[in-house]
């Protein structure tokens, strides 16, 4: 895995934009405004949401991923020189999905019309 197949999964979700909102060369992938993919200034992994801290306890106990810096305990970091294509991609869709989900229907109507 690496970071530019990271950004070429997560640029495909509709309404899915990237920015540097702390400077430094972050990467942080939004939908309507929010967070659900970032890649550290590092450059070492992707840091996505998973459903809950259970579920991300489970990632990081299976070696599938670690704790991931600076995000709340749901968030969990998948290195790009251990993890595979497959569960990048699964990963990405799960947080893009529940991010998504969390914004007003007006904002997710407006989303997958423009998207």
């Amino acid at each position: 895995m690496t970071k530019k197949l990271a950004n070429q999964i997560a640029a495909t979700f509709a309404g899915a934009t990237c920015d540097d909102p702390w400077g430094g060369g972050h990467e942080a992938w939004k939908v309507g405004g929010k967070i659900f993919a970032s890649v550290g200034a590092q450059g070492t992994g992707v840091s996505v949401k998973t459903p809950d801290v259970e579920t991300a306890t489970m990632l990081i106990e299976a070696g599938a991923a670690v704790r991931a810096p600076y995000f709340h305990k749901s968030w969990v970091h998948l290195p790009f020189d251990s993890a595979q294509d497959d569960e990048l991609r699964h990963r990405l869709a799960v947080s893009y999905d529940l991010v998504f989900s969390k914004l007003t229907k007006k904002a997710q109507r407006a989303i997958l019309q423009t998207g």
